[in-house]
């Protein structure tokens, strides 16, 4: 875990056992450790803050229902329940996805039963998009920048949690290698996107 500017972050993995699939550790050539070059469109008009209810990434076959999450009572980040695969969890202490500033939406990778809802997140690529429907019909649409891996302990809180000046989304989940010892993954896979016009 890893605290920065009041807000802390979550810790996707399991917590006992060796993971369902061990794709989760192999990180394709195009996920380096160093944030991709982010961009935004000019001509992408903020959106009024909405509750997002679904997110939609043709790229990586996910359609999942989107529930609130806040901080636990240590700080941290909740997560959606593990044992619930197709299931995000949206920060709702930060920016609602099309607000202007980096909106998160959080999954995670796999279970002991299973793969999850953002198994298969780092083989996103540049331009690949995004469709988060909102509580008020509208359906904000994001590009993909690119993907980060990061080591939890050295998690880019601000990159992720802080603000920006246009509408921005960030997704993570876990990967990278595993530690049976924890039972948890050693690293975050970040997704930076930016606000399209639809």
């Amino acid at each position: 875990m890893l605290c920065a500017g009041g807000v802390s972050v979550a810790a996707f993995g399991l917590l006992d056992r060796t993971p369902a699939d061990a794709g989760a550790t192999v990180t394709p050539a195009s996920v380096t450790t160093v944030p991709p070059k982010l961009s935004h469109d000019p001509r992408a008009t903020a959106l009024a803050r909405s509750v997002p209810v679904s997110v939609r990434i043709p790229g990586i076959g996910v359609s999942a229902p989107v529930m609130k999450v806040g901080k636990n009572a240590d700080g941290t980040v909740q997560v959606p329940p593990l044992a619930v695969h197709n299931l995000t969890g949206w920060y709702e202490y930060g920016p609602a996805p099309g607000q202007r500033g980096a909106a998160v939406i959080l999954g995670h990778v796999d279970s002991t039963t299973g793969i999850s809802v953002f198994f298969y997140l780092k083989d996103l690529r540049a331009g690949d998009k995004v469709y988060v429907t909102l509580a008020d019909a509208k359906v904000a649409t994001f590009a993909v920048d690119g993907v980060q891996k990061v080591a939890k302990d050295a998690f880019p809180t601000a990159s992720v949690y802080g603000r920006a000046d246009y509408p921005s989304l960030r997704l993570i989940t876990c990967g990278g290698p595993f530690d049976p010892a924890t039972g948890h993954y050693l690293d975050n896979i970040i997704v930076y996107a930016h606000l399209i016009r639809a």
